[in-house]
Formats: C-alpha cells, sequence, structure tokens
C-alpha cells in the first residue's frame, strides 16, 4: 500500500511528537530501609556531626525534596509496613506491633504491670495494597527484601498473594555471621558475600532490586525495596569498613564479638552497615540514572521514575548488650512514641518535583498510598479506607507550603495520631501543629511515668517553624493543663474512631494493690453444638466487656488467633457461637478497672520463651458436637 506524502509526514510528525512526551504511567521505587533512624543520614544532621558517610542518599535528597518532619506509622517494623502498604492507620487495622495473633498475656507475670491488648498477626490477605491497586492499573509489581506483614517472615500471606508479580526475600549481607570481629568476606569467587571492586559485600538483595528493574523496566513498574539494612544483627562483611570506622571515630577494633557499650554514634559495626546501604542505594540510583528508558526514547529511566526513600520506624538506639545508634537530639528510639521512634528520613524525587528542597511539612508513611495513586493516575478502589494525605499537590507545587495537605475532610491537616499500646511503652500520642502529647497507660504503679505528658516541638514565627523542643526535655503539663487536656480529649476522638484496642491491668502482678481481689472470676463453662456458655461470679468489680480470643490452627507452626469483641456488660452468663473450624480458645474478661482475667489463664511470655510450647496447650479444647 502507498501513502501520500503528506500523510506520511503526518504519521512521522505524530510519531515523533509521541516520543517526546513522557509516559502517562511513571515508574515508582518505594525504598523502606529497616531501623534507619533520623540522624543516621549525613545529611540529617543538625547538632552533633554523624561519622557516617551516605553520599547516595545525600546526592539524591539533592534532587528532590528532604522532609525534616516525616514520621513512620509506627515505631515498630510489622505495623509500619502494614500501614504503608493498606493505607491503613496501625489502631484502625489492630495491627500496633511485631508478631500478634496471640492472646493476651504479659511478658512476665508478676513483673509486669500491663497487658497488650490483642492485635492482629497480619494484613488481611484480601487486603486492597498499593501493589495490587497499581497492578490493575497495568504496573509490573515487584518486592524485594523484607517482607514482615505476616505472623512469621514464612507465613501466609506472602509478596505474591498481595499483589506482587515479582518477589525474592533474601536478606543479603545483613544474614547473621559466626562472629562478627573475624571470618570477613574476601574476594574469592566461592564467597557468597564476595568484595567488589570497591570492597563492598556483596548484597543479594539490592541484586534483586536490580534484576527486577533489569526485566521489567520496558514497561511501567512498581518496586518495594525493603532492604534489611540495617537491622540487628550488628556486624559488616566488610572488614576495611571496620578499620575506617575505628581510625574515624577513634576507638580500638572490637574484640568482643558479643556487643558495643559506648554511646552515641560510636559503634563501628553500625557505620560501616550504614554506609553499605548508601552504597547499595546508590547502585540502584544508577541504574536509574543511566539506562535509556524503552517507553521513552532519548531519556533516561530516572526521569519517569518516582523515588520515596525512608524508614520503617526511628533508629534502634540499642539493646541490654549492645548500644547500636543515637538519635540525638531527639529523645529515645524504635519502641517508643517520642519522637525518636517514629521520626524518619524521608526523600522524595521524581518528575515535576522541585530539586534540593528541604521542607519542614508534616508528613507520614500513610500518606504514600493515596500520594502514588494520585501520582500514576490510579482511582482509589470503591469503598477503600485511607488514613494518609495525598501529597502531590505538596510535591509538584510547593512543597513548603502545608496547605497541600488536606485531611479526610478536605481541611489542611495539622494533626497525626499514634497508637502504640504495647512492648514496654503503652503510649498512644498526638501532634497538633507544634504541640505534641504523650499519654502514658502504665503510670498508675509506676511513679515515674507521668500519664500525660506535653511538649513544644516547634514554634511559628514569621510563617516559619522554630525549633523549641525537639528533645521533649520540657513536659508542659502542669503548666499548660487546658492545652494539654484539648489534646487529650482529640486523642481519644480519633482513636475510638479508629475503634483502637487498649491495655489492660494485669491482676497478677506485684505492684498491684487490693485491687486484683475484686476482679471478677469464670466458674465454668459449657460447650453444646456451634456454642460456649461461660458462667461467671463478680467479687466487686462488674465485668465490663468479654472477648473470645480463637484459633484455627492451635498447636501449628504458625498457631494464630482472633478476636471476637464482645458485648459491654454482658451479665452472669456470657455466651459465644463458636466459629466454624475453630480448634481452641480463651475467654478473656475486662471488668470496671480496667483489668483483664483470662480463662484458661494463659502462660506469660517469658515462660513460652523457655518452654518452646505453644498457647494451645493451655487453651480450651473446642469439640462441637
Amino acid at each position: 500500500m502507498k501513502y501520500h506524502p503528506s500523510l506520511l509526514l503526518s504519521f512521522i510528525f505524530v510519531s515523533v511528537s509521541f516520543a517526546k512526551e513522557r509516559p502517562i504511567r511513571p515508574n515508582v521505587v518505594l525504598i523502606l530501609t529497616d531501623d534507619l533512624g533520623w540522624q543516621d543520614v549525613k545529611c540529617y544532621d543538625i547538632d552533633e556531626p554523624s561519622p557516617m558517610e551516605t553520599p547516595n542518599l545525600d546526592a539524591l535528597a539533592q534532587r528532590g525534596v528532604k522532609f525534616w518532619q516525616a514520621y513512620s506509622p509506627a515505631p515498630t517494623c510489622a505495623p509500619s509496613r502494614c500501614a504503608i502498604m493498606s493505607g491503613n492507620h496501625p489502631a484502625r487495622a489492630q495491627k500496633t506491633h511485631v508478631v500478634g495473633g496471640a492472646p493476651p498475656t504479659p511478658n512476665h507475670k508478676l513483673g509486669w504491670t500491663m497487658i497488650a491488648p490483642w492485635y492482629s498477626g497480619r494484613m488481611p490477605e484480601n487486603e486492597n495494597t498499593i501493589a495490587r491497586v497499581l497492578q490493575s492499573n497495568g504496573y509490573t509489581t515487584g518486592h524485594s527484601g523484607k517482607w514482615h506483614m505476616a505472623i512469621d517472615h514464612h507465613a501466609f500471606p506472602q509478596p505474591e498473594d498481595q499483589g506482587f508479580d515479582w518477589t525474592r526475600s533474601n536478606r543479603g549481607a545483613r544474614s547473621g555471621m559466626p562472629s562478627r570481629v573475624e571470618g570477613f568476606a574476601s574476594t574469592r569467587t566461592k564467597d557468597p558475600f564476595q568484595l567488589d571492586e570497591n570492597g563492598y559485600p556483596y548484597h543479594q538483595t539490592s541484586e534483586d532490586a536490580l534484576t527486577f528493574l533489569k526485566e521489567n523496566h520496558d514497561k511501567p513498574f512498581f518496586l518495594y525495596y525493603a532492604t534489611w539494612l540495617v537491622h540487628t544483627p550488628i556486624h559488616t562483611r566488610s572488614e576495611k569498613l571496620l578499620e575506617k570506622y575505628c581510625k574515624k571515630l577513634g576507638v580500638e577494633r572490637p574484640k568482643d564479638k558479643s556487643g558495643w557499650t559506648q554511646k552515641g554514634q560510636t559503634n563501628p559495626f553500625y557505620c560501616a552497615m550504614v554506609e553499605e546501604l548508601d552504597y547499595h542505594m546508590g547502585k540502584v540510583f544508577n541504574y536509574l540514572n543511566t539506562t535509556e528508558d524503552p517507553r521513552w526514547p532519548g531519556h533516561k529511566l530516572v526521569e519517569n521514575t518516582y523515588i520515596i526513600f525512608t524508614s520503617d520506624n526511628g533508629g534502634m538506639e540499642g539493646h541490654p548488650k549492645e548500644v547500636i545508634t543515637d538519635n540525638y537530639p531527639l529523645d529515645k528510639g524504635k519502641i517508643s512514641l517520642m519522637e525518636g521512634g517514629t521520626r524518619v528520613p524521608l526523600i522524595i524525587t521524581g518528575p515535576g518535583i522541585k530539586k534540593g528542597i528541604e521542607t519542614d511539612v508534616m508528613v507520614n508513611g500513610l500518606d504514600f498510598y493515596p500520594t502514588l495513586l494520585s501520582l500514576t493516575g490510579t482511582p482509589k478502589p470503591n469503598g477503600k479506607n485511607l488514613d494518609g494525605a495525598d501529597l502531590r499537590d505538596l510535591l509538584l507545587n510547593n512543597p513548603k507550603d502545608s496547605s497541600f495537605v488536606k485531611d479526610k475532610q478536605g481541611k489542611v491537616r495539622d494533626s497525626m495520631v499514634w497508637h502504640f499500646p504495647n512492648s514496654a511503652a503503652f503510649e498512644s500520642s498526638i501532634r497538633v501543629k507544634g504541640f505534641k502529647l504523650v499519654r502514658n497507660y502504665d503510670h498508675k504503679y509506676h511513679q515515674n511515668n507521668a500519664e500525660l505528658e506535653l511538649y513544644e516541638l516547634y514554634r511559628e514565627e514569621s510563617e516559619k517553624q522554630v525549633r523549641v523542643d525537639i528533645e521533649e526535655a520540657n513536659n508542659l503539663s502542669s503548666k499548660r493543663p487546658d492545652l494539654t487536656k484539648e489534646l487529650n480529649q482529640k486523642l481519644s476522638a480519633v482513636l475510638n474512631e479508629m475503634d483502637a484496642s487498649y491495655p489492660y491491668f494485669n491482676a497478677q502482678a506485684r505492684k498491684i494493690g487490693a485491687e486484683k481481689n475484686l476482679t471478677p472470676q469464670i466458674i465454668s463453662h459449657k460447650i453444646k453444638n456451634n456454642k460456649i456458655v461461660f458462667a461467671i461470679h463478680t467479687r466487686g468489680s462488674e465485668v465490663f466487656r468479654a472477648d473470645l480470643i480463637y484459633t484455627f490452627n492451635g498447636g501449628k507452626q504458625y498457631e494464630e488467633w482472633s478476636r471476637i469483641k464482645g458485648h459491654e456488660a454482658p451479665g452472669k452468663k456470657i455466651s459465644f457461637m463458636i466459629p466454624r473450624g475453630a480448634t481452641h480458645c480463651y475467654l478473656n474478661l475486662i471488668d470496671e478497672n480496667n483489668f483483664l482475667v483470662s480463662y484458661p489463664e494463659t502462660p506469660d511470655y517469658s515462660t513460652l520463651q523457655k518452654t518452646k510450647e505453644k498457647f494451645a496447650k493451655f487453651a480450651l479444647p473446642l469439640k462441637i458436637n
């Protein structure tokens, strides 16, 4: 067939024009590091120079927006990751801590005055994850590294069950070493952590991320790169890096493999890990920077790729045997709702985003889901709850103008809420503008714990935020009682709207007074057909609520428990319909004084750690007639 010259010219012109237009579906790379602190990245230095060297992350910050007041959804790994992937606040999802899916029980029956509430062991398998939604919009979705959104690293559901076309979960160079003071990686080809030409150990997780990019860069892609770095165990496979930071820090090369006790950012193993992280991030950035975009001839992949770099929670300052890092000037770290536990580095780059911008606008990992929907032109699923804000207008217009960040009601967002009724913290917190309130649930039997703490982190002057007390050193609750009350009420309103679960008092703890003798008792139980009935006796304290805690796989490897939340004020007899297929159960009674009584009595975690038993051994077996 012959074409008229004018038509042929027109065709060529249109083809060239289309080739010059940026593809409508931009690529997305979401990088989530593990336990990386706010002060661990060099470009976040504010008070004391960080010894870590992170040139690739510093360069990334110069190519986009660096957020000084970015937060994780939670102070620990799993709830934060689930929140980012689902868009649901941990309190709403009943996913507030790491493992979950177990009956409420104290860590130590006599020593702990509080019991964490039941919380889910995983993200629901039918959750409309950001990966699943992008997938429906024509994206190829890939995951490399850590998952940790199920009850165990290997339990169901895995990434392929929740919207990922491609997934690999190797731990890379973060995998444990027999000894961190010897047996370093070498240049031998058979060494699984073989040093490259620059002296850095092989990191399979990074190579997996690169493999996904190489195999799928010719189509719209979403890469969720969840590196295990810089989580414990704290070590480096590069002897050269260890020696470098020993010299830089002015410390002797460690001979003891068991721990590091010097305070501050002085741990040479950890410093080396941070530099390794930066190096492997640089390899991913370099690939995007240097690879031609098949969908956009004449352009590099990076020109049509949004990159989000952040951490799942604040830096882990340490554990009983080791000082790891220091979030100074922020207070505390991972597993705390103080600033050190939730404030994280966040850098966002991509098409249309101005370069070299630093901003004090307050943002959260919950914002990634709605923002990515908006940036990729992906419709929000019908009925999908999103607790974060869309940052698109902020990023593409003026990253310093907080008026571009709107809440669900379309109002300028000025507050954030965290809920962590777990571990040793037992806290909730709310930040409203420059003020932050922390509510401590475990205060009644601990005189050193104030019930409410109020801090002024920032003060606005001439439309700029001026640092006041990000150290959270000056509790203003007694000086500002009206504001303390107001923020506490607002915190309660938000948590109640999300149907958050709160911790309970442990009636068996040594510090508990005579009130533990008032807690109700379960006299008996009867199972008939598919119904279980409990008879109770009140001893001076009325039952506030009764919950059935049950499992479908009692005694199995990944034993997982669920909850039926009962009615308030249930009376002398309490009954539940037994879920079909349930194998075991416990009854939880919560009395009017917020004490929890379990029937049968649950073992504490310290006992289970010693005996390696499952909760099902101590529960009621469910044999339905």
